[in-house]
């Protein structure tokens, strides 16, 4: 008997089959077996479990099992109905899986074009959080976005966003969280009330990387402040690789004097030529007492300290600053120039000078 729950129409046909098959002992015909395949699909389609459609398959064949012939003539007809029981459900299995296939390759595209859409902001905004319903976001909350950049780029089938995103359902299951990768990197996406979520991400993808950079965006309201949090994050790891932060996790909250630094470029670069310009004329340009200056405000204006992470002596360190405040007329180890020769420095790096021209 068929489960109450799944429509008899999916073995349209089935028990003739067994019926001609035990009287003459053919094989399924093309078309009968083209049309399992056909109803396979559109139970697939349905919603229905294979399981429950192969015992429904069982069931029938129980029910139409030829019977009355005795020895070896009962044993070819069984030969034979059990070869067409075979072809038939494996020919309903094979169109139940190429429809399921087709249904993820469609889900998948769907997830992609959500995922673009979300954070280029390239769709509609009332739209675009109607289709967030769909992937688990609430759009009309604040949420932060983190992004985790590795030695190599990645995709979703990979095992690295697969290990980190088992973690995190492991964790936080019923979350509303969206895990993904763009342009190579990790992506989660996650509530702004929930900050515990994406600090576990940092930790997870930091391990799961092999020690790469995982920047934070703050958390912003609506469609577009994924977006805004998502800018935040990658503009956090492009400032951590030209200020050479090598923190492992950076919060776009911390970070938020060096747009304001780099607001007026125009008078950031005026500040870098006047003030740092003059290092050029060094011996071996601008860069080595440039690095210098950066360690040293970096090591707390602490001459051994920073000696030490240059790996030089004291004496050289102290060399080393004389000869720019020769150079630039500014004493690094005097509070008064302190500020902008450190503010100088920092527009330095952030502009790629001396490498780049301003």
């Amino acid at each position: 008997m068929a489960e109450p729950d799944i429509p008899e129409e999916f073995l349209d046909g089935y028990a003739r089959i067994l019926s001609e098959v035990a009287a003459t002992g053919r094989r399924l015909t093309r078309d009968e077996l083209e049309a399992r395949r056909s109803l396979g699909r559109e139970a697939a389609e349905a919603g229905h479990q294979l399981r429950a459609l192969v015992n429904l398959y069982l069931a029938e064949t129980r029910t139409a099992w030829p019977v009355g012939r005795s020895g070896a003539g009962a044993a070819v007809v069984t030969d034979a109905v059990l070869a067409a029981v075979e072809q038939a459900v494996d020919a309903f299995a094979e169109g139940f899986e190429r429809a399921q296939r087709l249904t993820v390759r469609r889900e998948e595209a769907a997830r992609r074009e959500f995922i673009d859409d979300l954070l280029y902001g390239r769709s509609d905004l009332g739209r675009l959080a109607e289709r967030a319903t769909r992937f688990g976001l609430r759009l009309s909350r604040a949420h932060a976005v983190a992004v985790a950049a590795g030695p190599e780029a990645y995709t979703e089938s990979d095992a690295v966003p697969r290990s980190v995103e088992s973690a995190l359902l492991a964790r936080f299951s019923g979350r509303k969280i969206l895990l993904t990768t763009k342009d190579g990197r990790l992506v989660c996406i996650a509530p702004g009330s929930q900050p515990d979520v994406l600090r576990y991400f940092a930790k997870q993808a930091h391990a799961a990387t092999d020690g790469g950079q995982v920047a934070v965006g703050r958390p912003h309201r609506g469609p577009g402040g994924v977006v805004h949090s998502y800018d935040e994050a990658l503009d956090a790891l492009d400032l951590a690789k030209r200020m050479a932060l090598d923190d492992p996790v950076l919060y776009a909250s911390d970070l938020l004097v060096y747009p304001v630094l780099t607001r007026d470029r125009q008078a950031m670069a005026d500040l870098v030529r006047s003030e740092l310009g003059p290092l050029k004329r060094a011996r071996g340009g601008a860069e080595p007492l440039l690095r210098t200056l950066s360690t040293y405000f970096d090591s707390g204006c602490v001459a051994a300290e920073t000696a030490r992470r240059l790996s030089l002596s004291v004496r050289a360190l102290t060399y080393r600053l004389e000869r720019i405040h020769q150079l630039t007329g500014s004493d690094p180890s005097d509070p008064m120039h302190r500020y902008t020769l450190q503010t100088a420095v920092i527009g330095a790096r952030l502009l790629d000078w001396p490498a780049k021209e301003l």
